[in-house]
């Protein structure tokens, strides 16, 4: 009984996150007349976010383009082209994103630049060498499981008897 217990706390105890996915425009989705740069101010973008766009696929599509194609809207060296409506694109770089409509709408606001932060870095391993009771914690941002190993865990499992 007690084991069955001691995995249940262990299964409560790990927290699974995943990557979060901004869907551009949110419920108004991609379309002219829209204030992107407002939208994108609004949200902290992470590497392995995603940034979705939403859209009918008949009138508008997404292209990946540099900071003169974002500025000039124009698809000239576009690093990345989609159409489908629903686009999920992943965001893999600690950098600027640039993102235009390529059938003419960037001029009526159809664009949107998002700058990706890197994931903070985990915490030092010397800081739990220094103090040996403490619990290990690892910390880390979406699209990975972090997890808490509990010192009640140990006292529990020794106090039982159970090694």
């Amino acid at each position: 009984m007690v084991p069955i217990f001691l995995c249940f706390l262990i299964l409560i105890s790990v927290t699974s996150t995943t990557a979060t996915d901004h869907i551009v425009g949110a419920n108004k989705g991609w379309n002219p007349g829209i204030n992107y740069t407002y939208w994108a101010n609004n949200h902290t973008f992470y590497v392995g976010d995603l940034i979705s766009f939403r859209y009918p696929k008949t009138q508008y599509n997404v292209f990946e383009v540099n900071q003169t194609g974002y500025d000039n809207c124009t698809t000239e060296g576009a690093t990345g082209n989609w159409s489908s409506g629903k686009d999920f694109i992943p965001l893999n770089k600690a950098m600027r994103y640039y993102f235009i409509c390529g059938n003419g709408q960037c001029f009526n606001g159809m664009k949107v630049s998002v700058l990706v932060h890197p994931l903070a870095p985990p915490p030092s391993t010397s800081a739990n060498k220094t103090s040996p009771k403490s619990d290990a914690s690892v910390i880390l941002h979406n699209g990975f499981v972090g997890f808490r190993v509990l010192v009640l865990f140990g006292f529990i499992w020794f106090g039982f008897g159970l090694i």
